[in-house]
């Protein structure tokens, strides 16, 4: 890795002229990369607006005085100053995911659309998420690890310039500058998987492979590109599963995914799953969508659920859902006389209006039907999802059932053109 120093760093930022309007924000701890990156770019004199954002995590006891040290610094680079204490609470996934997650939520707040994030990972930071990941089980995109740049939410950027720099190179430069940063105790605990592979584990890979932080950046790079390769193959193929907004969910063509090899399907369904900001399933997850649903009967009734998120089949249609389904509720709003009042539209003269759930026998006749038939026979014609028919809402004017839902309304009850009327909508 080349030496660092400001015009090394230069070459990895974004381009930048006096037309520049967006906010450069450092995201600033205070250890000694992001007190490297902070104090590099200040010596680069870029005519771009540099601001620090320390976020206080409040788990050390040595919390508040780190964001005092890291403030002195930036009064004497003058560099404004920002600070937002949080409250980090471990949700199951440990407390630095937490914390992670905690820090982002802060950043998205203060990044605005044209701003700039930069955050100081470094190779060494690079190769310890790769190990970490191969130890977890992952493909390229996890192998690509920590990207050199990437949008936020909020429309900002952030930018990762150092990870083409060795925390070595970083703490030479830092030594050279005479610069002081503060020191987490918690970087000493062992408990953690990162410090165990930081301490203990890379040392010995640098002792007795020198570049290979060189060499697993480029792989990440490399990976990166992979990724971006299997997703362009993946949107093309989810435009023509046809992904449709569902009344629960959505769904996309399951006859188009069966048709696929089983690596494309795959790379498909990862990536309609992160598009859906769903969680994706484990290894024995795959094996059983492949046993169960594209390996199955047709008529196979089918159920994978993993997290919050499950898979069904039904017809020619793969859904995606909650793994706990919502309550969906039957809304009544009236209109007044309109010529688009038909068969959509409830009489709103209707007295005692009751809505029940199905408890077995119901019939009724829908208007475009010549007999009545069973409830249960009707919704399977009207091919309403199986996971839906149990907790369809029954509109009852007194014990004359009148309306399923918003899926029919029966014979005798559709409001007349030009009437006041009452539109049923069922949603969650």
């Amino acid at each position: 890795m080349p030496d660092f120093n400001p015009e090394q760093l230069r070459a990895w930022l974004p381009h930048i002229d006096e037309t520049t309007t967006g906010i450069w924000w450092v995201g600033f701890s205070g250890g000694l990369d992001s007190t490297v990156l902070l104090h590099a770019l200040v010596q680069l004199h870029l005519p771009a607006s540099v601001r620090a954002l320390h976020i206080n995590h409040q788990i050390s006891p040595n919390a508040n005085a780190w964001q005092q040290q890291c403030e002195q610094f930036c009064e004497q680079l003058g560099v404004p100053f920002f600070a937002e204490k949080v409250q980090v609470t471990n949700s199951g996934k440990g407390i630095e995911d937490a914390a992670r997650a905690a820090r982002y939520q802060v950043f998205e707040q203060y990044v605005d659309a044209g701003d700039y994030l930069f955050t100081a990972h470094h190779g060494n930071d690079q190769a310890e998420t790769m190990l970490l990941r191969l130890m977890r089980g992952t493909g390229p995109r996890g192998l690509a690890a920590i990207a050199n740049e990437r949008k936020l939410l909020s429309g900002g950027k952030l930018i990762r310039p150092l990870l083409h720099f060795s925390r070595t190179e970083l703490e030479a430069y830092a030594n050279t500058q005479k610069l002081q940063w503060v020191d987490d105790e918690s970087n000493q605990d062992d408990h953690y998987e990162r410090n165990f592979l930081r301490n203990q584990v890379m040392p010995l890979l640098q002792s007795r492979w020198p570049s290979f932080m060189r060499k697993w950046q480029q792989t990440a790079e490399l990976c990166a590109q992979q990724e971006s390769l299997l997703e362009e193959f993946a949107q093309q193929d989810l435009e023509r599963a046809n992904p449709s907004a569902e009344r629960v969910g959505q769904s996309i063509d399951l006859l188009w995914v069966k048709s696929l090899s089983i690596a494309r399907r795959q790379n498909l369904l990862r990536y309609w799953l992160r598009q859906s900001g769903c969680d994706l399933p484990e290894i024995a997850h795959w094996q059983q969508l492949e046993d169960q649903l594209f390996n199955s009967r047709d008529d196979a009734a089918v159920e994978i659920t993993w997290g919050k998120h499950a898979l069904r089949p039904y017809q020619t249609r793969l859904f995606l859902l909650p793994a706990e389904l919502p309550c969906l509720t039957l809304n009544l709003t009236q209109l007044t006389p309109t010529e688009n009042s038909g068969a959509n539209y409830l009489r709103a003269d209707l007295a005692d209006l009751q809505i029940r759930y199905r408890t077995g026998g119901e019939r009724c006749k829908p208007v475009w039907r010549a007999h009545s038939q069973t409830l249960k026979k009707l919704l399977q014609e009207y091919q309403l999802e199986p996971w839906l028919r149990d907790s369809v809402p029954l509109l009852y004017s007194g014990e004359q059932l009148v309306a399923v839902g918003d899926l029919w309304i029966c014979d005798g009850y559709v409001a007349p053109v030009g009437t006041v009327a009452i539109k049923l909508v069922w949603c969650s």
